[in-house]
């Protein structure tokens, strides 16, 4: 199937390829023909290639006698009415049928007659009149004149063929792989790919469009992927609340206050989802708005900290911060800075043991503040490092929701650092635990 749409298509680049050299030749014949009857027409003009024996002649001989051997030589001149004048407008040779003119009397020129002067050296050494231009003369005539060029035409001809081979090779294969597979992608076959062959610039499109196709092949995966995880991650709470109202309606459960609380934390669990992931896709097609103000960083970094300090106590978890004496006041929303500082400080609470330490450290230069949340936990895997900020990516694929997040948090996190000209990295540390990086420019 693939092989006849490509086939297909080649047959017709190829054949406007054809087309396109046809209609040159076309023109090139056209305005030849045009200019040749213009030519012909012109009392003026200069002497045509079949008439140039006489000029030659003249030239070799320095007089017209013995002329009549120059017209016994060409076809052309043999074939036509002529007659041969003088400077004088005399007639030199008359090679009229039935002709009654003597050579030396005068001739007038008549109309209807074809004069074709013939000149040497800027001089005019006579004329050349074609009297009775029939068809069979202007045939002859023709054919005389289109030899030399009916030649040259065979030669640009043959050219054209091996240049039309290389075209096909070079252009049109590859031309007709992409527009193949443009239709198929356009089809929904996403895996689609072609191979970079042909000139720079088609080498490039070829690139270009399997950059494009893997584009969308991956957005579409991630798409999929996406409304699964969606589903599965509503499904949970959604099946604990229908539990609970089932058996108190059944009577399996009694309508007490723990009943009815456990199914109201899922609700609230239901509902802290369906805003991450309203926030999240705001921030994705930046139509989040933020309230910029300037904030000192350092002092934002430490209310959020104490934000923590409760729970860190509990798990027995050092939490501090490291900055220095520098000015670390930055133009940004301090409510969504705030928000992203504490996912990924409660991000690093929910996943490192128990008399671990998390610590923040702030550094400033000519251009950039930088944010560094750090932690001694075991880390993440390299393999895992590149699936950090993706949507519902968890450390511990077998943590329960309730204490292992969303698992939109870094991802929220990622969008809303980007969306007000930052960037966010992460990576292991050498001692081991895992480092979030914040970087902001200063201006």
């Amino acid at each position: 199937m693939r092989h006849s749409s490509v086939h297909n298509i080649r047959i017709r680049l190829l054949t406007l390829l054809i087309r396109a050299f046809a209609l040159v030749l076309f023109l090139s014949l056209f305005f030849f023909l045009a200019v040749f009857s213009y030519f012909l027409s012109s009392p003026s003009t200069n002497l045509p290639a079949p008439f140039s024996a006489l000029q030659g002649y003249y030239i070799g001989h320095g007089s017209w006698e013995g002329a009549a051997s120059a017209f016994e030589a060409n076809e052309i001149l043999k074939s036509l009415n002529t007659i041969l004048l003088d400077e004088e407008q005399c007639i030199i040779l008359d090679n009229r049928p039935d002709s009654v003119s003597t050579v030396g009397s005068s001739y007038e020129i008549k109309h209807g007659d074809i004069v074709f002067p013939i000149n040497v050296q800027g001089e005019n050494v006579g004329t050349l009149i074609v009297t009775s231009f029939s068809v069979e003369s202007r045939l002859s005539l023709v054919r005389g004149v289109m030899f030399p060029a009916s030649v040259v035409s065979s030669i640009l001809a043959l050219f054209l063929v091996v240049v039309a081979i290389l075209l096909i090779r070079r252009y049109v294969n590859p031309l007709a792989d992409v527009i193949y597979a443009a239709r198929a992608v356009a089809d929904g076959k996403l895996d689609t790919r072609i191979s970079s062959e042909g000139p720079q610039d088609l080498r490039s499109l070829s690139d270009s469009f399997n950059e494009m196709a893997s584009s969308l092949e991956r957005n579409d995966r991630e798409r999929r992927e996406m409304f699964a995880d969606i589903a599965h991650e509503l499904r949970t709470p959604l099946t604990v609340i229908r539990g609970r109202l089932e058996g108190i309606v059944d009577g399996i459960y009694s309508a007490d206050g723990g009943q009815v609380s456990l199914a109201l934390e899922q609700t609230y669990l239901l509902e802290r989802l369906v805003d991450d992931l309203r926030l999240l896709t705001l921030a994705e097609t930046r139509q989040l708005h933020f309230e910029k103000k300037f904030v000192d960083l350092a002092q934002l970094s430490q209310r959020t900290i104490e934000m923590f300090s409760a729970e860190a106590s509990e798990k027995n978890i050092l939490l501090t911060i490291e900055k220095g004496n520098g000015d670390f006041t930055i133009e940004l929303d301090p409510q969504r800075m705030e928000q992203v500082i504490g996912n990924l400080i409660g991000n690093s609470l929910r996943y490192i043991p128990e008399g671990s330490k998390v610590w923040l450290v702030l550094k400033r230069d000519s251009e950039s503040i930088s944010l560094f949340i750090n932690d001694n936990g075991p880390g993440v895997t390299n393999d895992d490092l590149p699936f950090l900020f993706d949507r519902f990516w968890r450390k511990d694929k077998s943590r329960s929701r309730a204490a292992g997040g969303t698992g939109l948090g870094l991802a929220i996190s990622k969008q809303l650092i980007e969306a007000q000209g930052g960037v966010i990295n992460a990576q292991n540390l050498d001692d081991g635990g895992l480092q979030i990086q914040i970087i902001l420019k200063a201006e």
